[in-house]
C-alpha cells in the first residue's frame, strides 16, 4: 500500500511537501517516484529516485523547482515542490517502479497510491 499526504491549496509561487508512506513492499526491489495527472491530461512521470545511491530523475520541465528524496529507514518518499505554478495543479500519485526499469522510471510504474490533490490558485 502507498499512502500519500501533504496536498492542498497553495498560491502561485508557494511551496508544498508531499509525503508517501509505503507498506508491505520490499523497497530493495523498487525505485520510488511521483506521477501526476492534471484535469483532461494523461498521467505523467515527474520524478523518481533509486534506492541506495539515491539517484534522482526529473521531468525536464520541473527540474530546479521540485526535489525528490527518500528515507529507506522509514519507507518514505518525499517531493518538495517550490515556486508552484497554476499548471502544477493535478492529482499527485506516489508510485513504485521495478529497479530494472532504471532511468526510464518516469515512463512507467507498477504500483501507485490513491493520490493527493494539489491545487495552485490565487
Amino acid at each position: 500500500q502507498l499512502v500519500e499526504s501533504g496536498g492542498g491549496l497553495v498560491q502561485p509561487g508557494g511551496s508544498l511537501r508531499l509525503s508517501c508512506a509505503s507498506f508491505g513492499f520490499n523497497l530493495d526491489h523498487y525505485i520510488m517516484g511521483w506521477f501526476r495527472q492534471a484535469p483532461g491530461k494523461e498521467r505523467e512521470g515527474i520524478s523518481c529516485v533509486t534506492i541506495g545511491n539515491g539517484r534522482a530523475y526529473y521531468a525536464d520541465s520541473l527540474r530546479g523547482r521540485f526535489t525528490i528524496s527518500r528515507d529507506d529507514t522509514k519507507n518514505m518518499v518525499y517531493l518538495q515542490m517550490n515556486s508552484l505554478k497554476v499548471e502544477d495543479t493535478a492529482v499527485y500519485y506516489c508510485v513504485l517502479v521495478p529497479v530494472m526499469v532504471g532511468p526510464q522510471c518516469l515512463s512507467e510504474f507498477h504500483y501507485s497510491g490513491q493520490g493527493t490533490q494539489v491545487t495552485v490558485s490565487s
